[in-house]
């Protein structure tokens, strides 16, 4: 159905009374009702284009009202866990996940499974939204929604497993590899959010979400996870031996830095892009042969990411994942009969 325009929406606000009203209005009380009508469409108008962006910009699939069951379940984590505040700020997930996906391109192995497995070089969006949506069931999703995303996941790495150009074996499902993904994915996501946020977490909430998120990772097959943001950065820290760029990773590093999308879409996936790259540690930098911007161009970079996350975050406040979660946990659970 063809939403209305913005002349139906001025001529339905002005439409007269039924006869049987009373009193009659007033202009002042006519005019401030079809203000209120108008800004009403306009407000549901511009929030809906927001997300056919999001879409666009991300290969996002399923539908957000499916967090609305069951009743009542907390999933894994609960509405007053760290997870569900931090994977609540798209922009900042999104730049995260950019950065963990150029962060682990450095491992060969981890590099590898992808490269043989799957077609991201020609569907980038696509993988990044199976990504999205992994993190969005096992974060918002009800329990058992979690858990059978987990075991598909286990059940796909499982079947996975090669040899890199030099003989060098790999297995998807290997808890090393799987625990190299996780501190990228969890230590990017993070420093997206306290650089993107209007709202930083505190140290201890830090913590927290280490500590919540190794659930995942221990489900997924990862042993010894990080429970602070110090275990993480030092485990991530202890990687470097194992990590090098080759030709693979240039051509990783290549697609990402010139992330497909739509011509309207372009001035903030360059932002997001380039504010990925400079999330990066230093010595990731180095290694991909990328020079740290200067503090004023990163503040601008991140003043203007901020106001668009604070955008979405107003486009998304009824209908989002979180949202949708948030509001499953305020219904009454259904009863048997």
């Amino acid at each position: 159905m063809t939403p209305p325009s913005l002349i139906q929406a001025l001529l339905t606000a002005v439409q007269p009374p039924p006869q049987n009203a009373s009193p009659a209005p007033t202009l002042c009380s006519l005019g401030a009702h079809m203000a209120e009508r108008v800004r009403a469409h306009l407000s549901s108008q511009l929030k809906e284009q927001l997300g056919q962006r999001v879409r666009a910009m991300t290969g996002a699939t399923g539908d957000a009202r499916d967090f609305l069951e069951p009743a009542g379940d907390p999933g894994l984590f609960g509405p007053d866990s760290a997870a569900w505040q931090v994977h609540a700020h798209f922009v900042a997930m999104m730049t995260g996940g950019l950065s963990s996906l150029m962060l682990q391109a450095l491992h060969p192995q981890a590099l590898g499974a992808v490269w043989d497995h799957s077609r991201f070089r020609t569907q980038l969006q696509a993988r990044l939204g199976r990504t999205a949506l992994f993190v969005a069931t096992t974060t918002y999703g009800g329990t058992a929604a979690a858990l059978q995303s987990i075991e598909r996941v286990n059940r796909i790495h499982a079947q996975i497993r090669g040899h890199l150009p030099d003989g060098t074996p790999y297995v998807a499902n290997d808890p090393e590899l799987i625990r190299w993904v996780h501190l990228g994915e969890t230590t990017s996501f993070l420093r997206a959010y306290q650089d993107l946020s209007l709202q930083p977490l505190s140290a201890s909430r830090q913590d927290q979400y280490f500590a919540e998120m190794a659930q995942v990772g221990h489900r997924l097959g990862a042993h010894g996870l990080p429970m602070s943001r110090h275990q993480a950065l030092t485990q991530l820290q202890a990687f470097r031996p194992q990590l090098r760029v080759d030709e693979r990773t240039r051509e990783t590093l290549h697609l990402i830095e010139n992330y497909p999308c739509e011509p309207l879409d372009r001035p903030l996936v360059t932002m997001i892009v380039r504010a990925a790259l400079q999330m990066l540690p230093d010595w990731a930098l180095d290694m991909l042969e990328r020079e740290r911007r200067c503090a004023l161009e990163q503040a601008a970079v991140r003043t203007a990411l901020q106001g668009m996350g604070a955008s979405l975050a107003w486009a998304f406040a009824d209908t989002g994942v979180a949202a949708r979660a948030h509001q499953r946990m305020q219904a009454p659970p259904k009863t048997m009969v």
